[in-house]
């Protein structure tokens, strides 16, 4: 049986009763009434030893032990010798503290827990006419949601035929609005800060992007750092020099109550209450700059990072081609009515840029019909009585058995395209590489990474251009899933690696390296489960931010662990000497106790050199939310190339 959660529930009270304790029994003591003043303060006690017992009991079972023991033989020794006063003081510091402790570790997670609090339950549904309100769990993909000024978003879609201001800060970290338009896709989770829209699913709750960001939040409060298991293996320790240390001050002084104030002054330790609170507090911190990481295990490992490997595509780049030209017989125009035509029925990202480029032109597109696709490779359909296909050079050449002659352009991606069975041309696109790269990836040598590599399954000439001028140590394109792991295993023997990748192809190198993180809420859901985190804004500069507080949350650990035990050693040493009694002990520790815990606190606190600069290293406009959300603005899916 967990008791954890019942003893939570009854600190309020194990807090009041010493304190009613006290009160009874000094009062007892004033008025000549010893017998109650004892009994009072023996029972006080008891009450909050039981307690304990229970918890210590829990925890036994399951394989830990803490320095809550030497909390309950503090009570219980000053009970035993007639420390009664010192007993009722030490049950009020403990059960203090632990209450202290609760509400420091739950401002600690306070972002963490508003995530879970904040869950989409309901949405309306317009079906047949008719509005109805449903259970996010029983809505279908192709369904067409209304979303009311003040809802959230319940599950993820495109919106339909209005616009749509989305406040995204509580996934993000963006705190300004965000502007979307027709057909542009929305997270579940974000919620409507203007007028009333309306939206279409393209997933169901369960496969939603606040559904993953929930049980990535449960991951995170179940886990820890390997600093606070280190914590737990040191308590055995701790506890051996504190028994040491009573018993010989017991023998030298012939006195047992100087036993009894060091176990007083050792109850409990800054080692199990600074270190954990420190690592939830930085994982609450980086999920408010839209960095969410699965633990406390995993922000520990990200402060010590040494080498990066780093995905091209939808990573160091955009990820959102666009039309770079068109070269064809037919005129420019023509080929890109007939060929953005047929993309409309494509998720392609390239698709979506011929369907953009046709639209800036006002082509009038048709629907196409008698639509089939080979996903990674190309599309082909009947267009205004004219069969068009657009895909890779050597799907075309064998779909049609037709030559194709293309002189390759360094830095783009292209595409072929047939109409009624013969060659009609090449359009060419190109991928925008992230603005202020150089200066994140300077960022990361500032922060102590010592090597960054580039890993890419995209051609030589294309990586070559795109990370021309770049700090890379070393550039590797050509790469199967299978490559980019060996190349993840290489780096290991080197010290920790942190992969970033966002498509599918990038899934088990991101599971292989010591810290994975997938870009972008609407990136590769394959790649975003196999990671350690998912950065919920496709902005780089979160992942310098994340290590910043990685490190800031270490360096606090530790200042409170080294501060802490040496306060707590030097007042068992005072203590053995006779110069400390019980009670001065206890409020000697409780005053150690809350300094350690305001100090782990800090870790909300902690200002990333970057959490302040956008991309490029420059403020982000904040007067215009239209511009925001144009900057904030990506494609829906992820391609490598067509």
């Amino acid at each position: 049986m967990n008791v954890e959660p019942w003893l939570r529930s009854l600190q309020p009270f194990l807090v009041a009763a010493p304190i009613l304790g006290l009160v009874i029994g000094l009062t007892a003591l004033h008025g000549g009434f010893r017998d109650l003043f004892i009994i009072s303060l023996m029972l006080a006690t008891l009450l909050v030893m039981l307690a304990l017992a229970a918890q210590i009991v829990a925890r036994l079972g399951d394989g830990e032990i803490g320095l809550d023991v030497i909390a309950l033989l503090s009570m219980g020794a000053a009970l035993l010798f007639g420390e009664y006063l010192a007993a009722a003081v030490v049950a009020l510091m403990y059960s203090g503290g632990q209450y202290i402790e609760n509400i420091a570790e739950g401002r600690a997670r306070r972002e963490m827990t508003a995530l879970l609090s904040r869950a989409p339950r309901t949405a309306t549904r317009r079906r047949d006419g008719r509005l109805e309100e449903v259970a996010v769990d029983m809505i279908d993909v192709g369904d067409r949601l209304l979303v009311r000024r003040g809802d959230l978003v319940s599950v993820d879609g495109v919106i339909g035929e209005e616009t749509a201001l989305l406040d995204e800060s509580a996934l993000t970290g963006e705190p300004l609005p965000v502007r979307k338009r027709k057909g542009e896709a929305i997270m579940s989770g974000a919620a409507n800060a203007g007028d009333l829209f309306s939206m279409v699913a393209t997933k169901p709750a369960s496969q939603s992007t606040y559904s993953g960001i929930l049980k990535l939040v449960e991951a995170a409060q179940r886990s820890k750092a390997p600093m606070a298991r280190l914590a737990d293996r040191y308590a055995l320790l701790f506890l051996a020099l504190t028994v040491a240390l009573a018993s010989i001050a017991w023998l030298l002084s012939g006195d047992p109550v100087r036993a009894v104030a060091v176990l007083v002054v050792a109850t409990p330790c800054p080692l199990i209450l600074a270190v954990p609170i420190a690592w939830s507090a930085g994982v609450s911190r980086a999920a408010r700059s839209g960095l969410l990481i699965k633990g406390a295990r995993v922000l520990e490992g990200l402060s010590r990072v040494r080498s990066l490997v780093i995905d091209k595509t939808g990573t160091l780049t955009e990820g959102k081609p666009r039309l770079a030209s068109i070269n064809s017989a037919l005129p420019e125009d023509e080929l890109l009515r007939l060929v953005a035509s047929l993309d409309q029925a494509s998720s392609h990202v390239a698709a979506r840029a011929l369907v953009d480029a046709a639209q800036a032109r006002n082509l009038d597109l048709v629907s196409p019909s008698n639509v089939s696709e080979n996903r990674g490779e190309g599309i082909a359909g009947e267009v205004a009585g004219k069969l068009v296909a657009i895909g890779g050079i050597g799907y075309i050449a064998t779909k049609f058995r037709i030559p194709i002659e293309y002189d390759h352009c360094p830095g783009t991606i292209a595409a072929a395209v047939a109409i009624d069975g013969t060659f009609a041309g090449i359009l060419l696109f190109s991928d925008k590489l992230r603005e202020g790269t150089d200066r994140i990836l300077a960022g990361f040598r500032r922060l102590g990474l010592e090597r960054i590599i580039l890993a890419t399954g995209d051609r030589g000439d294309v990586a070559r251009q795109i990370s021309h001028g770049l700090p890379f140590d070393e550039v590797r394109s050509d790469l199967s899933p299978e490559q980019k792991i060996e190349i993840v295993r290489a780096e290991k023997q080197r010290g920790p690696v942190m992969m970033i990748g966002d498509g599918t192809n990038d899934a088990p190198a991101l599971a292989a390296a010591d810290i994975g993180i997938a870009i972008g809420a609407h990136g590769s859901a394959a790649a975003a489960e196999a990671a350690d985190a998912v950065l919920l804004v496709e902005r780089l500069d979160r992942v310098l931010e994340g290590i910043e507080i990685a490190q800031g949350c270490r360096r606090i650990a530790l200042q409170s662990v080294f501060a802490g035990i040496g306060l707590s050693v030097a007042g068992m040493i005072v203590a053995a000497m006779g110069y400390l009694t019980p009670v001065q002990g206890a409020l000697f520790q409780e005053m150690v106790d809350v300094a350690v815990i305001l100090n782990a606190l800090r870790a909300l606190r902690i200002r990333a050199a970057f959490s302040s600069t956008g991309v490029s290293g420059r403020p982000p406009a904040r007067d215009d939310p239209d511009a925001k959300a144009e900057s904030m603005s990506s494609s829906a899916s992820r391609g490598k190339s067509r």
